[in-house]
């Protein structure tokens, strides 16, 4: 299913269009953070306010802020986005709009977003305010650009999981079905296991959303792993759900020919240190890139790793001295590291993404310590090292505390060092022959970084040209153009006369004119349209450039003019309120359907057996569900009941349309929509839109229901009790279900957990399929075990292994009108299947109430309910 990535990385043909620089977007967590990126080469920043965004434990701008932000990164000619990146509950529409109306009246370049009622709420009150989807919207595909472009959406930031060929397909596609929309992919940073705007853990642990910014950073702790009920010897790889983070920099050349806008960087969590350094590598990196491949046939290799794409960088003991890119690997490590690596780009390799050795910052790797001796450590040197750095000793325990400190004394002993440390700064008890040594701190680098963004005065100056016309007795003009396409024409005072001496050639024009220290701008080009010899004084040409300068800036300054409509609400886009809503007695004598949704054939069985008449199935292999399907048919005869809807895998990629044809072969009632190529593919068939189009408010119910005739929609998983609630009084409550019993998806990951551990292959093609042969859990530090399951697409599910009840506000629900509650089952026996049936129809028919069932679930074969997100009302 997934081919070698060589396919997509073929160069463009003589009569393709000319390469485009992609556009280099860095982040800022704060004022620091934005004036590194600005001074070190970023096109564009972005940047979260106080609220609506991913990372809400940033520092992060006010709304206050915004105005002189925006005036400042425009006069440097660097665009600013605000992210507006998480789910918003229905209380928050009204206060959403007006975040919105200041954002766009501000002169924000664009926001980014996750919430596909927020982009139809932009859309209505702005009809030309750039909106960029999000990778918080889960976009893998063509249908997933092409429903974010329905949306009004200007941009589209891809999920990083695609591989490069995948996003040359994905252009291909685009393109071919004129939907085309600028692509962005993210570059450098941390990298998320599993795929943005799907992960549930946080929520599912600890009731903070990683949908609301709240991520708790789950995947970063240790786990164990638990084969058939057996411990997993790993040796001392622990962190299995923990990727290496993103390091784009030697891929840089194919990004650059598959067409992307933009290369964004992760890091609004990061020190401004970290923006400095990564900013001035990539941009270092793209502006070479770009020279080298505009040359006539750039045909030789750019300086990168022997290995190709899918090297990784770092974490493995290599020898120093790989020529010019040494500099900037060390720079990036330096920067923040957990081992640095190509992500997926190269395509899936599961044996280089998680090294599961360590889930946090690392650095540059030293050496391994050889010999401890009157308080000296010799190691075997990797990397360079000097007097001031900081260090750390990993003995392969990085939960524990680790020795560390700064270097005071370097030895250097042929091709090992010995490292001295100040007095009592180490406890060297605790350090032992063969422990590795990191370098984590680089004072010298870390005190260069912050003098590139310190000060008033323009650093990293932006490029403009420059045309000189003119004649004997007229004005000398000159016309000035930057990047952004602003243009000014200033004259000259005095008139042009012949020149006897120092004539104004091109040489002595870009003299004068590219004198432009202290100014955002420098002289890229100067085309001299002086077709004499002629003279003007050198005061003269000074005062123009001046006011070339004045003119640019006073441009460059001026708020962007957005539309913005004072007459129009999101009001104007609520579901219009009609008979369809049932009047409270109609809501408490209408029976409550109770769905099941089952993994396996057996758990089926045990459904039917109890009577239950709409059934899901969510198998992993698809081929399993014409079995199923026949099953039904069989059980029903010339009843129209039961009726059963089929599952098709959470994410769809390029190339992956025939997993979809085989869901549909099975020939089912039904099928249950997880994302926007199943909403194109299934289109003509009955469906019911799944959780994972994260519904939670009712402009995104809206847009779902009256778009694609789906027959009902889950509420999201990032809804409490109270929100939940407010979803079904704003919106037909008969166009829900709710999940009222389940072991929450929380990781659903392109990492294979079984291939990394269970094998040494590197994908599906090689490793044996041990997810076929093997129950596999994953304990945690409390002791929990999670449940881990394998698609067809070989994506991972983690279920947690604690299934989570809404029983006690079922009654609650009924009297809002709801009639649909589904139960959910990962691993239950048949018996486990049809006890937990009997309580949930006890309680739908009112003989007991939610908290008997808590208590009666609680205690039954230890299936363990805890009450889950429902139960959080406090307001997120």
């Amino acid at each position: 299913m997934k081919s070698d990535i060589s396919d997509g990385l073929r160069l463009r043909s003589p009569s393709q269009p000319s390469l485009q620089c992609p556009k280099l977007l860095a982040p800022a967590g704060n004022w620091d953070c934005a004036k590194a990126a600005v001074e070190n080469g970023a096109d564009a920043i972005y940047f979260g306010l106080d609220r609506f965004n991913a990372r809400m434990r940033a520092q992060n701008f006010t709304e206050a802020d915004l105005p002189r932000l925006m005036t400042f990164l425009h006069h440097r000619g660097v665009k600013g986005y605000v992210t507006v990146n998480t789910l918003i509950f229905p209380k928050e529409l009204a206060e959403a709009q007006q975040y919105l109306r200041t954002i766009i009246a501000a002169g924000v370049d664009a926001v980014i977003v996750q919430d596909v009622g927020i982009c139809r709420l932009i859309r209505h009150l702005s009809p030309d305010f750039p909106i960029h989807a999000s990778t918080q919207m889960t976009i893998t595909s063509a249908a997933g650009v092409e429903f974010a472009k329905s949306l009004g959406c200007q941009l589209v930031v891809l999920a990083r999981e695609c591989s490069l060929q995948e996003i040359n397909k994905i252009q291909q596609q685009i393109a071919q079905q004129e939907t085309s929309l600028p692509l962005e992919v993210f570059v450098h940073g941390a990298l998320c296991v599993a795929y943005s705007g799907q992960c549930l853990t946080s929520e599912a642990l600890g009731g903070r959303s990683a949908n609301r910014g709240e991520c708790a950073q789950a995947c970063r702790m240790p786990y164990e792993l638990i084969a058939d009920g057996e411990v997993v010897n790993l040796d001392n790889r622990k962190y299995l759900l923990s990727p290496q983070d993103l390091a784009g920099l030697d891929v840089l050349p194919d990004l650059v020919k598959s067409g992307v806008t933009c290369l964004k960087i992760e890091g609004r969590l990061k020190a401004p240190e970290y923006v400095a350094n990564v900013t001035r590598v990539y941009r270092q990196a793209l502006d070479g890139v770009m020279t080298e491949l505009e040359r006539p046939n750039p045909l030789t290799s750019f300086p990168g790793r022997e290995g190709g794409i899918k090297a990784p960088l770092s974490v493995s003991e290599r020898g120093w001295g790989r020529g010019q890119s040494d500099q900037e690997h060390y720079n990036l490590e330096m920067a923040f590291s957990r081992g640095l690596y190509t992500g997926w780009f190269g395509g899936i390799n599961n044996q280089e993404l998680v090294h599961a050795r360590f889930g946090k910052k690392r650095g540059v790797y030293l050496g391994e310590v050889t010999r401890i001796h009157n308080e000296q450590v010799t190691l075997k040197l990797e990397a360079p090292v000097k007097p001031g750095d900081g260090i750390v000793f990993d003995c392969g325990h990085p939960e524990a505390k680790e020795e560390g400190g700064r270097v005071y004394a370097v030895m250097p002993k042929g091709k090992k060092a010995i490292l001295t440390f100040g007095r009592n700064d180490l406890n060297l008890r605790r350090v032992h022959v063969g422990d590795r040594i990191w370098k984590t701190s680089d004072p010298e680098l870390d005190k260069q970084l912050r003098q590139s963004f310190a000060g008033e005065n323009p650093q990293f100056q932006r490029p403009i040209s420059l045309e000189v016309y003119g004649e004997v007795s007229q004005p000398l003009i000159a016309i000035a153009r930057d990047q952004l396409a602003n243009i000014v024409q200033v004259e000259s005072t005095i008139s042009l006369v012949e020149a006897h001496t120092k004539p104004l050639d091109t040489d002595r024009l870009q003299e004068q004119f590219g004198r432009l220290g202290n100014t955002p701008f420098c002289l890229e080009k100067l085309t001299n349209h002086l077709s004499t010899s002629l003279m003007l004084p050198v005061s003269e040409l000074n005062r123009m450039r001046r006011e070339i300068v004045v003119q640019l800036e006073e441009l460059r300054s001026q708020p962007k003019r957005w539309q913005l409509r004072s007459d129009v609400s999101f009001q104007n886009l609520l579901p219009s309120s009609s008979a369809s809503f049932p009047t409270l007695r109609e809501a408490k004598v209408t029976s409550p359907s109770l769905i099941v949704l089952v993994r396996n054939l057996k758990q089926l069985q045990a459904a039917l057996k109890a009577g239950i008449e709409t059934l899901y199935c969510e198998f992993e292999d698809p081929r399993a569900y014409r079995e199923a399907v026949q099953l039904i048919h069989k059980q029903r005869q010339q009843s129209p009941l039961p009726t059963i809807w089929v599952a098709p895998p959470r994410i769809t990629k390029p190339g992956e349309n025939w997993i979809l044809q085989q869901v549909r072969a099975c020939e089912a009632d039904g099928y249950l929509v997880r994302n926007y190529d199943q909403l194109q593919f299934f289109a003509a068939d009955r469906c019911i839109g799944d959780f994972s189009l994260n519904v939670a408010n009712p402009l995104t119910a809206d847009y779902f229901q009256q778009g694609f005739g789906l027959k009902r929609l889950t509420a999201s998983y990032d809804l409490n009790i109270t929100q939940l609630q407010d979803l079904l009084t704003s919106c037909p409550p008969q166009w829900f279900e709710v999940t009222i019993h389940q072991h929450m998806p929380m990781f659903h990951m392109e990492h294979c957990v079984f291939c990394a551990f269970l094998s040494t292959g590197t994908d599906y093609t090689n490793c044996g399929r041990p997810c076929e042969k093997q129950e596999v859990k994953l304990k945690d530090r409390v002791g929990s075990e999670h449940v881990l399951k394998a698609d067809v697409g070989c994506r991972n599910t983690v279920f947690n292994g604690t299934a989570q009840t809404g029983a006690e506000y079922v009654q609650r629900l009924r009297e809002l009108g709801l009639r649909h509650f589904r139960i959910e089952f990962v691993s239950e026996t048949p018996d486990q299947v049809t006890k937990t049936i009997h309580c949930y129809r006890q309680l739908l028919q009112g003989e007991i109430t939610g908290s008997q069932l808590w208590h009666e679930l609680k205690l039954q074969n230890q299936l363990g309910v805890t009450r889950g997100p429902l139960g959080v009302s406090t307001f997120r």
